[in-house]
Formats: C-alpha cells, sequence, structure tokens
C-alpha cells in the first residue's frame, strides 16, 4: 500500500482520508496539505488504486470488504492514538467499515458524499446474485468503456479538462489526479486504476452501510452534494449521524470547493484533541 504521508513525521498520525474510486491518495493533495501544518495525515491508495502494489482481481467481487481490511490492517500498523477517519464517495464508506471494526482505534469519521443508497436499494444489493445485475448500470458500463492509455499525462490533462466528472476542478487537483493516475508505458502512459476494477467497484455493492452506521459507537459527520449526491440519507434518519449538504455543492465538492471539506475535517480534529 502506498499513498501520502503529510506533516510531521515525528507525531503520531491525527487523520488518515480516502480516496473515492478510480482516484488515488495524490489528487486530494491539495485538500489536505493545508491542513498538515498541524496534524500528520496518512492518505493510503486503496488496492488496483495510484501506486498500490496489492492485488486487485475484479472477478466475483461483492462488496468493498478488501478495501476495508486493508484499511483495518493500516490502522493497526501506526498505533497512537485514537484517529480521525474521513474519506470521499467509496473511500467514506470504506472508512465507516473500518471504523466499525476498530471503534477504540477512531475519534470520529467524516464522510464526504458517501455511496450510501436508499435502504431498499441496499438491501438488494446484499442479495448474492445483485452483483451480476449492476454491471448492467450506467456507471459500471461507462467505466469499462474508460479510454486507458495517452501519449502523455499532458494529453490526459487536455482531454479531461473542463469534460464529465471533471468539469469545474480547479487545475491542481486535476493535474494532482494525473500525476498518480497514471503510469509511464512503452508508448505513453495508462490508468494506474484499470476500467475493469474501478466498474466492479461500482457493481460490488454488498457491504449495506446503514446497519454499520446504527451500530456506530462514534460521532459520524456526513457532507453531501446540494446536486447529483450519492448519498440517501437526511439529517435525523440516524442517531449520532450529522448530515450536512453543501450549498451548492456536487458530489466533486471536496476538489470544487474545498474549504468546505477542511473545515469539516478541521472540526473533527479540534474536537479530537488534535490540529
Amino acid at each position: 500500500m502506498s499513498g501520502l504521508d503529510l506533516g510531521d513525521p515525528g507525531r503520531p498520525v491525527d487523520l488518515i482520508f480516502v480516496h473515492a474510486n478510480g482516484f488515488n491518495a495524490g489528487t486530494y493533495r491539495f485538500l489536505l496539505e493545508p491542513l498538515a501544518r498541524d496534524a500528520r495525515i496518512l492518505a493510503p491508495d486503496l488496492r488496483g488504486h495510484g501506486r498500490s502494489g496489492l492485488p486487485a482481481d475484479p472477478v466475483w467481487r461483492r462488496n468493498w470488504h478488501d478495501f476495508r481490511d486493508d484499511l483495518v490492517a493500516l490502522i493497526d500498523a501506526v498505533g497512537g492514538p485514537p484517529v480521525v477517519l474521513a474519506g470521499h464517495s467509496m473511500g467514506a464508506v470504506v472508512a465507516l467499515l473500518a471504523a466499525e471494526r476498530r471503534q477504540h482505534r477512531v475519534r470520529s469519521v467524516v464522510m464526504f458524499d458517501p455511496v450510501i443508497l436508499p435502504r431498499p436499494a441496499a438491501l438488494m444489493m446484499s442479495w448474492p446474485l445483485a452483483g451480476r445485475m449492476a454491471r448492467r448500470y450506467p456507471l459500471v458500463a461507462g467505466a469499462l468503456r474508460r479510454r486507458a492509455r495517452f501519449d502523455s499525462r499532458e494529453a490526459a490533462i487536455e482531454a479531461y479538462r473542463g469534460r464529465g466528472a471533471f468539469r469545474d476542478w480547479p487545475e491542481q487537483a486535476l493535474a494532482d489526479y494525473v500525476a498518480e493516475g497514471f503510469r509511464d508505458v512503452e508508448d505513453g502512459v495508462e490508468l494506474t486504476c484499470a476500467p475493469g476494477w474501478e466498474a466492479s467497484n461500482y457493481a460490488a455493492q454488498g457491504h449495506d452501510p446503514w446497519p454499520v452506521l446504527r451500530r456506530m459507537a462514534r460521532p459520524v459527520h456526513i457532507l453531501k452534494g446540494e446536486r447529483g449526491s450519492t448519498c440517501s440519507l437526511v439529517p435525523g434518519q440516524i442517531a449520532d449521524v450529522t448530515v450536512e449538504t453543501v450549498p451548492g455543492g456536487t458530489h466533486f465538492f471536496p476538489m470544487i470547493q474545498p474549504e468546505a471539506a477542511r473545515a469539516a475535517l478541521r472540526r473533527s480534529l479540534s474536537e479530537s484533541g488534535q490540529g
């Protein structure tokens, strides 16, 4: 497992931040670096993403428990006092799943537009054959069609700028994503997160975060976009889970409105006596 280690290496880890599907830890460098003046932050590359060397076989995956277990191993390895766990989209749910397994090692969980399907859909996705059905979803099909190779990183930036998921991203966030999101190959660069692996993450929804949220004995803070959110949770739906909407925000508000995300992280670090 690779990733970012930001802040004073001589202090214990304060915050572990987990990236979204198809991205990498480096994508969030510009979001996290301003916080590293007062906190030590780890941001891992999940298996199949960034520079992680962990195996990533998309065949027969039903859930995100492989990511959860990797993050639990990281939490165990860093030791020290309890940490704040945070993440974006898929990474937010992975942080939640790991936090439930290591509640004594976690102070709070901060989730940026997590993938939380409506309760009936989440129950349906836990059925054994749901993964096969999910392969027909537009997000899965779109990921499988994604262009995997470019002549250079500069060519990738030109292709992405102002388009699709990257619309309205600041230049630095896009450059940070591409820097770690591609590896050098003989005829150019290719995605570090293979389209088939990205697609499998969209399809593998059998982990059902709803009962996990109800079992949490630590504070959970959710920020969701005002438009196009992947989080179906509303305020007051689950005790001890706060839900806020970022005005004007989309699913990618951590990149487009980073100060809203930083403020939430600062609050949790401050509540934990850190930062």
